[in-house]
């Protein structure tokens, strides 16, 4: 059996929604490690409109710096993942914070601004998720982001899904698509057992 990894779930701009919370406890019946920072204090949201006008009355930075501190007593060996613009902080984290495992970016913009990092970490994998009709989807900045992960020889996985919802592996909102989201999550574990994988075989060599 692959051994289990701690992974810190980072919930997209409505919230801690229930959704991100089964999908935390889909990846602890499997035998991980979940942690899922509440960066909202309680607020969740069922509009984007809405929960647009929340983030940017708390501000992105105040965001990031809520995201950090929500690690900071945690241990180095994280993969971190995040939802739409959770992936943010899932990225910048990954990119940025020591001993990162790997980092699953579910429906995430990406480099929704400069976060800070030039480089990709090599030893940090990366898996992206996104609907072919992603109303949020940029693919010019998907490529982007693509192009700094494989320049540092790191391993990135690209799944496109077809589907047209944004959110589509979260059940309770209308963007729901449940054979798309199941197809995502079995592609998420394989990609976390074969992190398991390579550090076993890195600890035996």
């Amino acid at each position: 059996m692959a051994k289990p990894q701690e992974i810190v779930l980072f919930h997209s701009v409505l919230g801690l929604r229930p959704g991100v919370l089964q999908s935390a406890d889909r990846l602890r019946e499997a035998g991980h490690i979940v942690h899922t920072p509440d960066l909202f204090d309680g607020q969740v949201f069922s509009d984007n409109a809405t929960a647009a006008m929340s983030l940017r009355a708390i501000g992105f930075d105040r965001l990031i710096e809520r995201s950090q501190g929500a690690v900071s007593r945690l241990p180095e060996h994280l993969v971190y993942a995040g939802f739409s613009s959770g992936g943010a902080f899932a990225e910048l984290l990954a990119a940025t914070r020591r001993g990162a495992r790997g980092a699953i970016l579910l429906h995430a913009p990406l480099l929704i601004r400069d976060l800070g990092w030039k480089v990709w970490p090599a030893s940090v994998p990366v898996q992206v998720h996104f609907a072919q009709g992603d109303p949020l989807r940029n693919q010019q900045v998907i490529d982007a982001f693509a192009a700094r992960v494989r320049k540092s020889s790191a391993s990135l996985q690209q799944y496109d899904y077809a589907c047209s919802g944004h959110l589509f592996a979260d059940p309770d909102l209308p963007a729901y698509d449940a054979a798309a989201s199941n197809v995502m999550w079995e592609r998420v574990l394989e990609f976390l057992d074969g992190l398991g994988t390579s550090l076993r075989a890195a600890s035996n060599g």
